[in-house]
């Protein structure tokens, strides 16, 4: 009995999607590596407190879509623990309002160790947490999910633990979020492509609804091809190493399921294109990191 509670709260964090965290808060450490100013101890409290507000989104996430009926028409999705019984709405209430609350807790300890721009970066983030599914207008039902996202996810993401372990601002963290942020907003938007029709039924506007399959499968080549652009942008501008070009291992893989969502119609493996893209998105992410530790290694030998 207690490991199949375990299996269902396990199942609607949403482990998988939990590389949306891992990504950034990695990118956050490999600039502060650069820059001289990584403190392991805030970065491990940094990366426990995004976490647990990433599980809060996931747990909202599955309450408010249950309530809304959403997921009524989804023949496969991340969660669904609720649908399936395995845990009731009160239950994922309560543990959403838990792990905010620890990332809120924990946040407000690093601000007394940092700055005022702390408060407003966690402050949007409580709020993006909240707003994706719930209120008077939910983000992800008003076509601006991977628009928040990819700002949140990426960008802000990592200024954020940066200027935890930094203490100052920098633009570095916010350049360096930029094709995380892309890539993140793909896994979020082959979720759309793949429940577009139970989404349009329910009144749900995801940009996929908003802007049709055509359009909607156009851009989730933007989005992840638009990674890959990001970082041979900054690769050219010299804010990333060329090293960073390791993350060309991972492009197989991208055309591989650029191909899938253009082309098939077919949920199973619609599910399954969502499940690699957020997995491409984690190896894309690894493959970052290892780059610019790489190119810092040489730079430090070479030096």
């Amino acid at each position: 009995m207690a490991s199949e509670r375990f299996s269902a709260w396990y199942r609607a964090a949403r482990p998988r999607t939990l590389t949306a965290t891992y990504v950034p808060l990695g990118a956050a450490a490999a600039v502060a590596l650069r820059d001289g100013v990584f403190e392991p101890v805030k970065f491990a409290l940094s990366l426990i407190a995004a976490l647990l507000l990433q599980v809060a989104a996931n747990l909202i996430n599955e309450y408010f879509d249950f309530r809304r009926g959403a997921e009524d028409l989804k023949q496969a999705g991340q969660g669904m623990i609720l649908k399936s019984g395995l845990l009731t709405p009160r239950q994922v209430l309560i543990g959403a309002v838990v792990t905010l609350l620890g990332g809120v807790v924990i946040g407000l300890f690093l601000l007394t160790q940092s700055g005022a721009l702390l408060f407003w970066i966690g402050l949007g983030g409580v709020l993006v947490v909240i707003t994706y599914t719930a209120g008077p207008f939910p983000l992800a039902y008003n076509g601006l999910g991977e628009a928040a996202v990819f700002v949140f996810m990426g960008p802000v993401m990592v200024l954020g633990a940066y200027y935890v372990m930094a203490g100052e601002f920098a633009w570095t963290p916010i350049l360096a979020g930029i094709p995380i942020g892309f890539m993140v907003a793909a896994i979020l938007h082959a979720n759309n492509i793949r429940d577009l029709d139970a989404d349009r039924a329910v009144n749900k506007r995801t940009l996929a609804v908003i802007l049709g399959l055509r359009a909607a499968r156009i851009e989730y080549m933007v989005l992840v091809g638009g990674a890959y652009a990001a970082v041979a942008a900054l690769i050219a501008a010299g804010i990333m190493p060329i090293t960073a070009l390791l993350v060309l291992i991972t492009l197989p893989e991208a055309y591989r399921l650029i191909r899938i969502i253009t082309t098939s119609t077919e949920t199973p493996l619609l599910h399954q294109a969502q499940g690699r893209t957020a997995k491409l998105h984690g190896q894309f992410g690894l493959w970052l990191v290892v780059g610019w530790l790489v190119g810092l290694a040489l730079f430090a030998i070479i030096r």
